[in-house]
């Protein structure tokens, strides 16, 4: 699958193997930057401004990456879950929504078909579809979580009478 998690945009110019190379180093140094930023501002300081400045990483990353990756790229993948994990901290739904529903689709594909990442994704988007009243969405989502982790833990498992409760509650 290596094709497909490294998948570059089909244009018709394609960028030059050394182009690719080089967003690469861009997308492993940005990463690795981000790491070190996260770390020491959450540590220092849980004001809004740094989670802005790291959104604000994520975007100007994707936006750069994305000239020449696909969004099923991991690189791309890995800045839209950061991105993700921003957008919940601050409380942006609509923001995290947006990032989980780009990134749902390429898990799929990459992940195990029963992976409990794919699940952990389900779930998440299950829970913002509820928490912006879209319940049709969110239980659909919730079933799919519950369905993956039904086999990864067993159908007695607590953490899924968990999800079930909750879906009962809405």
């Amino acid at each position: 699958q290596d094709k497909e998690k490294l998948e570059i945009c089909k244009l018709s110019d394609p960028p030059s193997a050394e182009t690719v190379k080089d967003m690469i180093r861009y997308a492993r140094n940005v990463i690795e930057e981000f790491r070190r930023a996260k770390h020491y501002k959450y540590i220092l300081c849980l004001t809004l401004t740094p989670l802005v400045e790291l959104l604000e990483i994520c975007e100007l990353s994707l936006d750069k990456m994305g000239a020449v990756f696909e969004d099923s790229n991991v690189y791309m993948l890995h800045m839209m879950y950061q991105a993700m994990g921003v957008c919940l901290y601050v409380q942006d739904w609509e923001g995290a929504l947006c990032y989980g529903q780009k990134i749902i689709r390429p898990y799929s594909k990459h992940y195990p078909s029963y992976s409990l990442n794919v699940a952990s994704m389900w779930l998440k988007l299950g829970r913002l579809y509820m928490a912006l009243k879209n319940r049709t969405a969110g239980v659909k989502a919730l079933k799919r979580a519950i369905a993956i982790m039904e086999v990864a833990h067993g159908k007695d498992h607590p953490y899924i009478s968990e999800i079930k409760k909750e879906l009962e509650d809405h």
